[in-house]
């Protein structure tokens, strides 16, 4: 089977879920869902995999490629044992991927699309990057370096990114021992809290003690309820331009800083960091914890219009992520550009209009 058909046949999972989760929030009165939000959260999730089918070959290449030139031994497939600490290196693997994806621009550029939800429940998770595959392939070399298996760092990165799924919500509360070893729903909303004080905290995939080991854990403080988002807020349905969004405002300082220095440095530097002279010429808006979430209103026909665009975006998606292997590459080509072009129009109709001049 491959690995895009797992996905295929987990997403009833995930919605069903996700329908769980709505009715117990609906029960409780704390509805932690917005139409417009679960969308694009979604949506950007079914783009990634579709980009996924251009992208993940060659990151199993490079991994297969290290594998077989520079392994020091071969762990075997058939050892349990092999299983479970290839889970445990990519787990350790994962923490620093997960920690430069806050600490340094390039790395940010990605993973801001899954922090930009205001909301966090069930379909936040879903919300994943389109061009992880750019850069995040380098920190899990050194597990082909050790000896894993191509196969076995496939199935483990698979159990890593499915276990995270449910750490996503705000409907379970603390869990006692169990968030002192796991990443767990308390720890995790922490991580994607826009709080000063739970700013880059919490990176860990399945298990948390590495956060406890290199210094990035805090616990969660009722006395202080995580507020959602990134620093800069996107203010867009549109999955094109949350994808883009951040690269386009290195690129933009980098185009317009004079120092050659600071035009590397604007990729390597933590992502708040900007050159002075471009500070002064586009200067960034205070941030403001209290901020109102983007939420424009939509008609019911425009309600509509999305929920229609964006259930035939997510048949499209599940009939090309289960054919793909066996499509030609200008069918699998155009059938991702139809789906691109269905989300994209999903997210217009959750848009407002323009206003008139």
């Amino acid at each position: 089977m491959q690995p895009a058909q797992v996905i295929v046949l987990a997403t009833p999972v995930f919605l069903g879920l996700i329908a769980i989760e709505w009715f117990v929030g609906w029960r409780r009165g704390r509805n932690t869902y917005r139409l417009a939000d679960a969308i694009s959260s979604i949506g950007l999730g079914m783009l990634s995999q579709v980009v996924g089918l251009f992208t993940k070959l060659a990151a199993i290449g490079l991994y297969a490629w290290v594998y077989e030139h520079a392994a020091l031994t071969r762990l075997p497939t058939d050892a349990w044992w092999v299983w479970g600490l290839g889970l445990l290196a990519y787990d350790f693997c994962y923490y620093w991927l997960h920690r430069f994806g806050h600490t340094m621009a390039l790395f940010w550029a990605a993973h801001s699309i899954h922090h930009q939800s205001e909301d966090y429940n069930l379909s936040t998770a879903l919300r994943q990057t389109s061009s992880g595959w750019i850069a995040g392939w380098v920190f899990y070399l050194p597990m082909a370096v050790i000896g894993f298996p191509p196969l076995v760092f496939g199935v483990v990165a698979l159990v890593d990114l499915l276990y995270q799924y449910w750490v996503h919500t705000q409907q379970i509360g603390k869990l006692g021992w169990f968030d002192r070893w796991f990443c767990s729903p308390s720890n995790h909303r922490v991580h994607h809290a826009v709080n000063e004080k739970y700013l880059d905290k919490n990176y860990g995939g399945i298990l948390i003690i590495w956060d406890r080991l290199f210094g990035s854990f805090i616990e969660e403080d009722d006395a202080e309820p995580c507020v959602y988002g990134t620093i800069k807020p996107l203010r867009s349905w549109n999955p094109i331009v949350a994808n883009w969004s951040f690269y386009g405002e290195i690129l933009r300082d980098v185009w317009h800083t004079r120092s050659w220095a600071d035009k590397l440095k604007r990729w390597a530097a933590p992502p708040g960091w900007r050159p002075a002279d471009v500070a002064v010429m586009f200067p960034g808006e205070p941030f403001d914890l209290h901020r109102q979430p983007y939420d424009p209103p939509l008609s019911k026909a425009r309600q509509v219009a999305a929920v229609t665009l964006f259930l035939a975006a997510m048949v499209g998606t599940l009939v090309l992520l289960w054919w793909a292997h066996t499509l030609p590459f200008a069918g699998l080509l155009g059938a991702s550009v139809a789906v691109l072009a269905l989300l994209w129009m999903a997210g217009k109709a959750c848009s407002p209009p323009p206003l008139a001049t």
